[in-house]
């Protein structure tokens, strides 16, 4: 549907609250294209100065704006990086879990709960908009649009499809253990917790991919600690990973370091390794 008969259509629409509905969701994607642009104009002239070699002055008249109106932007656009989300609107899934308190109950653990907050902060610094849903227990399917879903195979079928489709990497349970696999290999990572000599921290995967035009970044720890660790990860690692990987289907392992339950630093483990 063009954007004129899109308003139109909108414009005409005689249900009032359907038609305020449809505004307000077409104001939440026009906000995020814009913010997009935005994003696509910064890597243009970035890429004019760098490539082309070209003084601000010079860039300036060839994509419209003054000079000084250049240089304020380039302040104030979205970095580079924002595109390993996608366009937007992203949502954040983490899952829920059945447990017996006081009575049967839905919980989602205190560490996913704080890596989803995590995430939401990184995404609205980068002008997204974001919204939050929980994963069912037996959910396979995954939510629409660009999404951050935060769940291991043992949590919900969707994670196990997720990991299914990396061809780098694989979740596999060995007696008691997690580890993950690195695939046409014999080397596998496991957690420092569930060692022998036990020691403070966790891994956990991490995968971006595209599918059928949207990004879906996927995060799944060994143990809870382990999301939140990779959150942590990209919460300041982001510039650098995506200068690694660009605008393509990746996965890694993460390894974070804990005090008291509080990731106190993250590193690459291993890869990226490229789809």
């Amino acid at each position: 549907m063009s954007i004129d008969r899109e308003f139109d259509e909108l414009r005409s629409d005689p249900d009032p609250l359907r038609r305020g509905r449809r505004a307000t969701e077409l104001l939440t994607y026009y906000n995020q294209l814009a913010a997009e642009l935005a994003r696509i104009r910064r890597h243009a002239i970035e890429c004019a100065r760098t490539d082309l070699d070209m003084k601000d002055k010079d860039i300036a008249p060839e994509v419209g704006l003054t000079k000084s109106r250049l240089s304020q932007l380039m302040k104030t656009a979205p970095v580079a990086e924002r595109l390993f989300y996608g366009h937007g609107p992203v949502s954040i899934s983490v899952p829920f879990r059945y447990q017996t308190t006081d009575r049967e109950r839905p919980l989602i653990a205190a560490e996913d709960a704080e890596a989803a907050g995590q995430l939401a902060e990184l995404l609205h610094s980068l002008s997204f908009v974001v919204t939050r849903r929980q994963i069912e227990p037996e959910q396979a399917a995954l939510p629409d649009g660009d999404a951050v879903v935060v769940c291991g195979p043992k949590s919900a079928p969707v994670g196990a499809h997720l990991l299914d489709a990396g061809p780098a990497l694989r979740m596999v349970q060995s007696g008691s253990r997690w580890w993950i696999e690195e695939a046409g290999s014999s080397v596998r990572h496991g957690s420092p917790a569930d060692e022998p000599a036990p020691q403070s921290g966790d891994i956990a995967y991490l995968a971006r991919q595209i599918r059928d035009g949207r990004v879906v970044v996927h995060i799944a720890g060994i143990h809870t600690i382990g999301s939140l660790g990779a959150a942590h990860f990209l919460a300041n690692n982001l510039a650098a990973l995506f200068a690694m990987t660009g605008d393509a289907s990746c996965s890694m392992v993460i390894r974070c370091f804990v005090n008291d339950r509080h990731v106190t630093a993250s590193e690459l483990l291993a890869g990226p390794f490229m789809w």
